[in-house]
Parts: structure tokens; C-alpha cells; sequence
């Protein structure tokens, strides 16, 4: 269908989960994509395997000299951005390491998980906005469900979230008031089967399908997404078929945050 022909995209946290899945789409849509991740050699298997379309660069997204020379490598060799993804991002909370509630969360583990999640998407917007701005483009920063409501066992990637689907919107009325024509949306992922799960369902097969299956009844879908469908949503921010789209929020959660799948019972 060609949704995003000729156009070149940088999606950062690439090399698995939601990432690779926007990398594939936008790929087969027609984008030239360049993959970015710490995990090097995952990255660089993705773009391998992705053909002649992708290429690979590492970015800690942490680290402003980083983003400064990623932009530059994009500007000497594509000469423009057409579409970022923020998507690199951390839970932070897992059994093997220390615990992230409200009581007991450090600060070094706060600073870390807001590094990485809500630092890194400035710095994204920031260096995004200053390649997209003569030519304009789409910014889609992935939030979470977790950034609309308290997560009591994950306080500091609900806070980063939350922060992230704020800057959203500051991005998107600067870009506007300047008229930049740099378009900037968030997306809000809930319950996506990707590997962020694992120590939640469990290692054994059995446990971990026995966990899905509990999980996704309090869905109102009944069943848990895959990173096809955050990519999908993607992919129509990316287009110019959301060229009236800024500042918004799109939710992939399977309807949990329309309220309780109960309803009242017939008399």
C-alpha cells in the first residue's frame, strides 16, 4: 500500500518487542528505517533481517552526545526525518531487583527508570524537532495505560509515562505555535504480550499460558494484544492519512480503560 513510501523513520528500543514490530510495518509500508537500541547485536540481526530498507545504529537514549550523533549520521546520509518513534523504555520492577513502590523504591532506581523513559523521549523530541522542522514530520511517543492510572508496584514507570503523555502535548503545541508542521501523538499500550511480561507470567509454558488466561479476563476483550496492533496505530500516526492528528492520546488496551467490562443486569 506504500502508507509511508519514500518517507525515513527512527525508532528507538527496535531490536524486539513493540519496536521491531513498528520497524516490520513501516518497512513493508515503504519507510526507510534506522533501527536503534543498546543491544547491538539483537539490533543488528533486525536490520539485517529486514533487508536493504533498515540499517542500524546503537543509541543509549540516555545520552544527549548520543541522540547529537545519531541525528547527524541521519542528516549526512538520508538528509531528513520524517518519523520518530520514542519507544525505548524500562518496567524497572521485576523480582530480581529492588522493589519500585511508593515506600520502598529508591532514588537511584527512580532516576533510572525516568532516565530512560522520560529522558530519553526529550531528548528524542528535542533533537527530532530540530531535523523535522524545515520539512515536517511525526513524533509518536509510546506511553502506557500506566501513565492514566497509579500502578502502586511500578510508581516510578507509571510517573515516567505519565510524564511522557504530558510532553506529548507540550510538543505538539510548540510545533504547532511555530509552525513547524511536526505533528506529535502518543500512543498508550496496555496488556501487549511482549517480553516486559515475562517475570510477571511466569517461565514455564503451562504458568505462563495459565497467566494469560487470568489476565485476560479482566479484559474486556478477553485476550491480551501483540505488538502488531501498537504497530498498526503506529503506522496511521507515521501516515499523512493523520495530518489532522496532534496532540492526542491513542489507546490499545483492549477497552480496559473505558471502565469495568460489568454491566448492569436486565430485570
Amino acid at each position: 500500500m506504500d502508507r509511508v513510501k519514500g518517507k525515513v523513520a527512527l525508532i528507538t528500543g527496535a531490536a524486539q518487542g513493540i519496536g521491531k514490530a513498528i520497524a516490520e510495518l513501516l518497512i513493508q509500508e515503504g519507510a526507510t528505517v534506522i533501527i536503534t537500541d543498546i543491544l547491538k547485536n539483537e539490533g543488528e540481526k533486525v536490520a539485517k533481517d529486514l533487508g536493504s530498507l533498515a540499517c542500524f545504529y546503537p543509541l543509549d537514549v540516555c545520552r544527549e552526545e548520543e541522540w547529537q550523533a545519531v541525528l547527524q549520521f541521519i542528516k549526512s546520509r538520508f538528509g531528513q526525518l520524517n518519523i520518530l518513534v520514542n519507544n525505548a523504555g524500562i518496567m524497572g520492577s521485576s523480582p530480581h531487583q529492588a522493589p519500585q513502590d511508593p515506600e520502598n523504591c529508591s532514588l537511584e532506581n527512580w532516576h533510572h527508570v525516568h532516565a530512560v523513559n522520560l529522558d530519553g523521549t526529550f531528548l528524542g523530541c528535542k533533537y527530532g524537532i530540530a531535523l523535522m522542522k524545515n520539512a515536517g514530520g511525526s513524533i509518536i511517543n509510546i506511553s502506557s495505560r500506566s501513565g492514566v492510572v497509579g500502578i502502586p508496584s511500578a510508581v516510578a514507570y507509571a510517573s515516567s509515562k505519565a510524564a511522557i503523555r504530558n510532553h506529548t502535548k507540550s510538543v505538539a503545541l510548540y510545533c504547532a505555535e511555530k509552525g513547524y508542521n511536526i505533528r506529535c501523538n502518543a500512543i498508550l499500550p496496555a496488556a501487549i504480550l511482549t517480553s516486559i511480561w515475562n517475570d510477571v507470567l511466569g517461565e514455564q509454558e503451562e504458568e505462563r499460558q495459565q497467566s494469560i488466561i487470568a489476565l485476560s479476563k479482566g479484559i474486556p476483550l478477553k485476550k491480551m494484544g501483540n505488538p502488531i496492533d501498537v504497530a498498526y496505530a503506529a503506522l496511521y500516526l507515521a501516515s499523512d492519512e493523520s495530518c489532522y492528528v496532534t496532540g492526542t492520546d491513542l489507546m490499545i488496551d483492549g477497552g480496559i480503560l473505558a471502565g469495568s467490562p460489568a454491566s448492569p443486569k436486565p430485570q
